[in-house]
């Protein structure tokens, strides 16, 4: 992360949670909560639920000769500029690859790996035990579908995240594809993508690098045009719009890959079918959301300037948050201050967004995330199955408590959490 910890102005943070649905009362159990779970998916946008909801109804198609149809062209191309500087891509102007929708995050991940496995010349596959199994799954199973090893990157206990020294330990000249985890959904620590990029291709320059971008999207600014990716994935029910979703970036060079295409279309087009506007509509408001809340921050009024203003304020809003959960201040005392707490990774903000994962001496992590709920806090555990048990493992533990934030959470939350956790402690 590296954003100086800044939190919101009380009256700003007031405004930007009365654009969120369910803020703080759960509609389900009728009651008040805090939500920290947003690594399992975030609150969502107000706008951006109306706005799906509106172009949804409508029973239009793109390529008529009516006003409707015009207006749903409209609608999917403000949608895919818009996308274009969410992602970064608009800097790599003429370059600038495409952008493309899909069922889910996951789904788009194993599309692209898939394709490059089957076309690309014989050669291995790398992949870092740091991953989520959309992108390591994908390429295990497609490593072995190709008749190509499967090489494993370990990433570092101890810091949390994966090295490009990691990488650069694991690549070979012939090696053909390497997929790269952004943020961590269990340590929540980011990895140097660009770092990685450079040592991946200082020994293989040709390898196709695949970037699982889910877990970041919520927490940050996207800039591909730095990363020296093929391709980047997110989800956007993980950043405030809908679920069964997914976007991605790919460059002019993933264009050529053979792929499956409608036949009457350019053999560059990833796009299979109709695209729904009502998804594009939703992500326009979620990056008018960004752009509002970078006003607060910059009087620059160019679309992507006031974005990477708000994007950067919620980086900053977030690593004030973690400050306060980690290490407290002079109101609250912070998890390091339990010596029965055992964080995960380093007691740092460097490299973490939104996430801090921790054990409590002489609990489960499933009976703790019980334990929060009786007292109007969720929470999430990770535990040693298809999704986690490859990290917890190499991480020495068989599970964790996961507490994720957003820029949306307030700092009196975080106290709350505290002191339930004290309650907790006590209670044993």
């Amino acid at each position: 992360m590296g954003a100086r910890p800044e939190l919101f102005s009380p009256d700003l943070l007031r405004e930007i949670r009365g654009k969120f649905h369910h803020t703080d009362f759960c509609p389900i159990v009728k009651a008040p909560r805090v939500f920290f779970e947003n690594g399992g998916g975030s609150l969502k946008l107000k706008e951006a639920v109306a706005a799906n909801a509106e172009i949804e109804a409508l029973p239009d198609q793109e390529g008529r000769k009516n006003p409707a149809s015009a207006y749903l062209s409209e609608i999917l191309d403000a949608g895919r500029e818009d996308l274009h500087l969410l992602f970064g891509s608009s800097a790599l102007g003429d370059g600038r690859g495409q952008v493309l929708s899909g069922e889910t995050g996951t789904r788009l991940l194993y599309r692209l790996i898939r394709s490059i496995a089957l076309a690309a010349p014989p050669g291995p596959v790398l992949s870092s035990t740091l991953e989520h199994p959309a992108s390591l799954d994908s390429a295990k199973q497609w490593a072995k579908n190709t008749n190509r090893a499967w090489i494993e990157v370990p990433f570092d206990p101890i810091s949390g995240t994966v090295s490009a020294a990691n990488y650069a330990a694991a690549v070979t000249p012939d090696t053909r594809l390497a997929t790269v985890i952004h943020t961590s959904m269990l340590t929540g620590f980011t990895v140097d993508l660009a770092a990685v990029s450079k040592a991946i291709r200082a020994v293989a320059p040709d390898c196709y690098i695949i970037v699982d971008g889910i877990q970041h999207a919520p927490h940050g600014t996207m800039d591909v045009a730095t990363y020296g990716a093929d391709a980047y994935v997110f989800s956007p029910y993980k950043a405030f719009s809908r679920l069964s979703l997914g976007f991605a970036w790919i460059n002019d060079r993933i264009h050529q890959v053979p792929h499956e295409h409608m036949l009457g279309k350019s053999s560059e087009d990833w796009e299979l079918g109709s695209r729904d506007p009502a998804f594009y509509a939703a992500e326009s408001k979620v990056v008018d959301y960004y752009c509002w809340l970078g006003s607060h921050f910059t009087n620059d009024t160019d679309r992507s300037a006031a974005m990477r203003a708000g994007t950067g304020a919620m980086e900053r809003h977030e690593a004030a948050l973690i400050d306060l959960l980690i290490n407290g201040d002079a109101k609250t005392e912070g998890l390091r201050a339990f010596d029965d707490v055992k964080i995960i990774g380093p007691l740092t903000l460097e490299g973490r967004e939104g996430i801090v994962s921790f054990n409590l001496d002489g609990m489960s992590s499933p009976d703790l995330v019980q334990e929060f709920a009786k007292r109007g806090i969720r929470v999430h555990a990770r535990v040693s199955d298809g999704y986690s048990g490859h990290i917890l493992g190499a991480l020495g533990v068989e599970d964790c408590l996961r507490v994720s934030m957003c820029h949306y959470n307030a700092p009196d939350e975080v106290r709350q959490f505290l002191a339930a956790l004290k309650e907790i402690r006590a209670s044993r």
